[in-house]
């Protein structure tokens, strides 16, 4: 159990490690601690500083996790939080420029009528208080269901903004470009719309489209070392997928896939390929229920640097991908199997160490 002490009417949570064991992988030893607990689902995670990672929980809860001085400072934001079935508050990410301007992004369910609508955000975090909440963008993705909000967050290299958003349960979204709903959206920064996105002179499109076809991507991830923005996608029954998003490219939901529907035999789709239709680099069958992705760029796992990694809900572990020059998957490694736990969010720490979250709740470090 984590204590918990009232300081200056903020709650603070006291970290702790605790030594799961190690596991082997490409002939070295990694070892896992868990860190914090208790927390509950921890959707998001990104790194402020060295000392310093930011947690979002679905309920609606900010955490500044400090591994030095091992504590957990607990924020609440003031949101008009949608928090029904997959709705609550999603991905954190710090700002490229965090250091100067203090600024966190985020993406949360809005309510708006009863509804939900995946919302891109931004708030200055300072002395461990949240200020100048603000909306970027309210997608316009508003449906019945409570269901395929994405989202994560990524930054490439040349001052955009991108985060997905899922097709809300009704599968037509992914093929119209009326609706921000089953596409990848890029932005500014400041939030204006890049001159360059690729439907900003299309009648009946919205311009802030990256690429569409999509059917629930909540992994985003920009390799800088190649310059390609990689995708994480829930798809249908063993349908699952990896995706190289390129700039206004059909991913195909849900025209084509490669999974079945849940409540029958039959495949999602006219088929896996049609024309005009982009490919996954892999898809995943039976389906894992993927969460969050990244490629590893660091040092402390030499044996590693490059591998994608990506957490798995449904069959709880995390699933390392070994890509080859030309984007072919040569390798799958599964690990933390043990664990037995949903993961669903994963960083890369400034000192090149791995953190994990699971919708238990825990938080683990490997190293």
């Amino acid at each position: 159990m984590l204590k918990v002490f009232i300081i200056n009417a903020m709650l603070y949570l006291a970290l702790f490690s605790q030594n799961i064991g190690e596991f082997k992988s490409e002939q070295m030893r990694v070892s896992i601690e868990k860190v914090a607990s208790n927390l509950g689902i921890v959707w998001g995670m990104s790194v402020l500083d060295k000392d310093r990672i930011i947690l979002s929980l679905k309920k609606g809860q900010f955490v500044v996790m400090n591994t030095k001085n091992r504590t957990l400072t607990s924020l609440k934001p003031s949101l008009d939080l949608f928090s029904h079935g997959q709705a609550g508050l999603l991905d954190v990410k710090a700002s490229p420029t965090f250091e100067k301007d203090q600024t966190i992004f985020f993406t949360y369910v809005k309510n708006i009528n009863s509804q939900g609508a995946t919302t891109l955000a931004k708030a200055q975090l300072n002395n461990e208080k949240l200020k100048n909440i603000q909306d970027i963008l309210v997608t316009h993705s508003l449906s019945d269901t409570t269901r395929h909000f994405g989202s994560r967050i990524a930054f490439d290299d040349k001052g955009h903004i991108f985060f997905g958003v899922g097709d809300r349960g009704v599968r037509p979204n992914g093929q119209d470009l009326s609706t921000h709903a089953g596409s990848i959206i890029r932005l500014n920064l400041d939030g204006t719309v890049p001159k360059d996105n690729p439907f900003v002179n299309q009648k009946n499109a919205l311009p802030e489209i990256y690429s569409f076809g999509h059917r629930n991507p909540q992994g985003l991830f920009f390799y800088k070392k190649t310059q390609q923005l990689i995708s994480g996608e829930h798809g249908p029954r063993g349908g699952d997928e990896i995706n190289i998003i390129k700039k206004g490219t059909n991913y195909g939901w849900p025209v084509i896939s490669y999974g079945k529907e849940y409540w029958n035999p039959l495949p999602v789709g006219e088929d896996t390929h049609k024309e005009g239709m982009a490919q996954p680099i892999k898809y995943y069958d039976p389906s894992i229920a993927p969460g969050s992705l990244i490629v590893y760029e660091g040092s402390h796992f030499k044996a590693w640097r490059g591998d994608i990694f990506q957490g798995a809900l449904k069959l709880t572990h995390l699933n390392r991908i070994v890509i080859d020059k030309n984007n072919n998957v040569v390798k799958e490694e599964r690990l933390l199997q043990e664990l037995d736990e949903r993961i669903r969010s994963i960083i890369e720490g400034k000192n090149g160490k791995l953190y994990i979250s699971t919708d238990s709740g825990n938080i683990y470090r490997l190293f």
